[in-house]
């Protein structure tokens, strides 16, 4: 007599196939966001850079001397020159304005990322911050407005003057 052949999956078998899952879903889950928020960090990197780039433009046609504009603005109908003003011309898309891990604040102010107004209308020959610096290496001249990189440990991604980028230490916090 040949054995009763099994017609289906034993409750046991169906509640370690469901288990097994839930568990591979919740790694994917939370493991894409994080994968996410980096990726969004270095898109950040990447549009700090193509502004050094624009910046780079923007100083061949202007005799070496920095833009003067604010550090920023609250509002994009603010009449005050300011990078998403002097630099759009220099850059490829506006999207290189907005970091994209900013939900909110480029949309409303024009960029994501903030001027260091001490630099405005310096020859980038004789550069000098905070009367002592004038080593283009420690000279930042972009950062973001916000500690978003929550992948990064909040850190804000930085531009200096000759032009790498890195990410330091958190001067700002999230509300």
């Amino acid at each position: 007599m040949k054995p009763a052949r099994r017609s289906g999956f034993t409750l046991v078998e169906v509640l370690v196939t469901t288990g097994i899952l839930a568990i591979l879903i919740t790694v994917l889950f939370f493991g894409s966001r994080s994968w996410i928020e980096r990726a969004r960090s270095t898109a950040c990197v990447a549009n700090l850079r193509g502004l050094g780039v624009a910046l780079q433009l923007y100083l061949g046609e202007n005799q070496q001397r920095l833009p003067a504009i604010v550090a920023a603005r609250t509002s994009r109908d603010e009449p005050e020159a300011a990078i998403d003003t002097v630099l759009a011309p220099y850059v490829e898309t506006a999207k290189a304005l907005d970091c994209p891990a900013d939900a909110h604040l480029a949309q409303k102010t024009g960029t994501s990322y903030y001027w260091n107004s001490a630099m405005s209308g310096q020859n980038l020959g004789t550069l000098n911050f905070l009367a002592f610096v004038q080593d283009a290496t420690r000279i930042p001249l972009l950062c973001d407005k916000e500690g978003w990189h929550v992948s990064s440990q909040n850190r804000v991604n930085f531009l200096y003057a000759d032009g790498h980028v890195t990410r330091e230490l958190t001067l700002f916090t999230t509300p």
